[in-house]
């Protein structure tokens, strides 16, 4: 079918989508209860906060989702990249929005209204199945954080950091270099230490061979002695 426009099709068609699986009839609602934004870098997704006006697919770009914290530190939830979808939780409550998305490259959203996605949910148990199954992984994904962050030293976190960066946004074309550029801060933020600790400590792997830094790229060198890193208390 012809859609409104490439963006909604790609949300919708898209191999990873969650729609995929949808009949063209519910697909042809999406297609016409939708809107597409296009985010600068630094620019919002959605912000703490405001009123859910639906379910938010990150059509290309990236994006990190925050709360602020206490003294107005920001804490990095989750990292998100193409076709990841955000805003389970807050669709089925009339609560706000209770962190913040932000665009760490240009990025566009689709944001599918709330109403349309909930009829369309109503009548796919299929398509309830799935968002079960992302709700339970994000969870499950929250625990190992906690744990982590309570428990590791900040050198281990700061690794961890660093190969879930990978692990997310994937490699350039020399295999070492992560796809994404994040300021010290953002490292800082999703490790949950100080920018100064991150500084010393992205130094300190360089230093020791393990990394190499140029500007905001970083590039591993020897992912098998980080992963013994990451993997000590």
């Amino acid at each position: 079918m012809p859609y409104i426009n490439p963006y909604i099709e790609m949300c919708l068609e898209s191999p990873s989508s969650l729609f995929k699986g949808l009949n063209q009839k519910d697909k042809e609602v999406i297609d016409q209860h939708h809107t597409i934004n296009r985010i600068k870098k630094g620019g919002y997704l959605f912000r703490e906060g405001e009123k859910v006006r639906g379910l938010v697919c990150l059509i290309s770009g990236k994006a990190k989702v925050c709360r602020t914290g206490v003294a107005g530190r920001e804490h990095i939830m989750r990292l998100l990249k193409e076709y990841d979808m955000a805003g389970f939780q807050s669709v089925f409550t009339e609560s706000p929005w209770p962190y913040s998305a932000i665009a760490l490259e240009d990025s566009v959203i689709c944001t599918i209204e709330k109403q349309c996605f909930l009829r369309i949910l109503r009548s796919n148990p299929d398509l309830s199945l799935k968002i079960n199954r992302i709700l339970s992984e994000e969870l499950g994904l929250s625990y190992e954080k906690m744990v982590s962050l309570t428990q590791k030293h900040v050198r281990g976190r700061l690794v961890e950091s660093l190969l879930m960066l990978g692990s997310i946004y994937g490699y350039e074309n020399d295999g070492k270099t992560i796809n994404a550029s994040l300021s010290r801060n953002d490292i800082a933020h999703l490790s949950n230490m100080t920018t100064s600790n991150a500084i010393r400590t992205l130094s300190n792997l360089a230093s020791e061979g393990l990394i190499r830094i140029k500007g905001r790229k970083i590039s591993i060198l020897n992912i098998e002695n980080l992963e013994r890193i990451s993997e000590q208390a």
